[in-house]
């Protein structure tokens, strides 16, 4: 009869020293910090993933930023640019036409500019460029604070990956494996024979 067992019988000491990954050094072990790595990423984007020394990373990271940061500037420039075009169009000075840039040139502005031509507007075409306009101005208004979100979204996606990658750090993932059964001798008062099953991660 065999017996497969796995325990650690009394008298046989235990092999506990540890390999530290990174050093090769026996025994001596280097912590990673994952709240170091959130300091760091938190202070300065892709610090963290630098300290985590995942550095193909840091193109991901500024990619990121830089685009979401492109698309804050473009729908916050032409929401701006909506925005004076209609208050210049709903207020009574003659001098503020910002709005004609944004109006294409085949409408002729005698036909819905109750400002400039108030002998010759027409309410139902003036309405219509009021709409357009504040339409406009708040579409670009939408998109831009959307793309702010996603900005700070992206900022605490970074930290949140430097403080997993450092969790991680040191998990051996190798794949090398190796088994040994070597005979095993019973604690007294055992009359059966068993073999033991060592594996070892290397």
């Amino acid at each position: 009869m065999l017996l497969c067992m796995s325990s650690v019988y009394p008298g046989h000491a235990q092999d506990t020293s540890f390999v530290a990954v990174n050093t090769g050094a026996s025994g001596d072990s280097v912590f990673h910090s994952p709240r170091k790595a959130a300091l760091f990423a938190a202070v300065l984007p892709g610090m963290g993933q630098v300290y985590n020394r995942k550095y193909w990373k840091l193109p991901l990271v500024y990619a990121g930023f830089a685009t979401l940061g492109y698309f804050i500037y473009f729908n916050g420039s032409h929401y701006i640019t909506y925005r004076d075009a209609y208050l210049d169009f709903t207020d009574q000075n003659p001098g503020t036409v910002s709005y004609l840039k944004l109006i294409n040139p085949v409408i002729d502005p005698s036909t819905y500019d109750p400002v400039l031509y108030p002998n010759t507007y027409k309410k139902e075409d003036s309405d219509w460029i009021k709409t357009q306009l504040k339409d406009g101005m708040e579409y670009y208004k939408r998109y831009r604070d959307m793309s702010m979100i996603g900005m700070a979204g992206w900022y605490i996606l970074t930290i949140l990956d430097a403080v997993v990658d450092a969790q991680l750090y040191d998990f051996d993932i190798t794949p090398n494996l190796s088994m040994r059964i070597i005979p095993a001798v019973p604690p007294d008062g055992l009359t059966v024979a068993g073999l033991t099953c060592s594996i070892t991660f290397k």
